[in-house]
């Protein structure tokens, strides 16, 4: 299927794609950090935070099914190998064994940062290109970041 198919024009909608893409390789590498936080965190906070983690990779990963399906929807194939995912990814992989729960929550905060700042520019080349099924799909995603963000940050007392 091409773009032109679901009445978008090609030319607009490969700028979209390629940061689908680089969108996609960094919730992989996101998602398996919080899985290695889930796994991880030990503490006073293990109920709370392993709970919470589960909760923001099971959210991740139906994003990256979604990234992925939309990618396809547009015409082109996803990303589909870690080697991918580890070198267009501006999150980078970090070791959660033995880390503090409040450093865990610090670099998930960080991540996210990252992720919104990508949807945010999604949103604007989408915008352009008339996307309004990723722009979307897109602010979906960022809307339960943002909340998450701010809970987070009040756990770590960074309100």
């Amino acid at each position: 299927m091409k773009a032109d198919k679901i009445s978008l024009k090609e030319s607009k909608e490969k700028p979209v794609v390629d940061h689908l893409n680089e969108l996609l390789a960094n919730y992989h590498i996101y998602y398996q950090k919080v899985r290695g936080c889930h796994w991880n965190v030990k503490g006073k906070s293990f109920f709370t935070l392993h709970v919470k983690f589960e909760e923001l990779y099971t959210e991740a990963l139906t994003n990256i099914d979604e990234l992925a399906e939309r990618v396809l929807t547009l015409g082109k194939p996803p990303y589909s190998t870690f080697d991918d995912y580890i070198k267009k990814s501006k999150i980078k992989e970090i070791d959660t064994i033995g880390l503090k729960d409040t450093t865990m929550v610090k670099a998930i905060i960080d991540d996210i940062a990252t992720l919104i700042k990508l949807e945010r520019e999604i949103l604007e080349i989408t915008a352009e290109a008339g996307d309004d099924g990723t722009n979307d799909m897109i602010n979906r995603f960022m809307q339960f970041k943002e909340k998450n963000t701010w809970m987070l940050r009040s756990f770590v007392d960074e309100d």
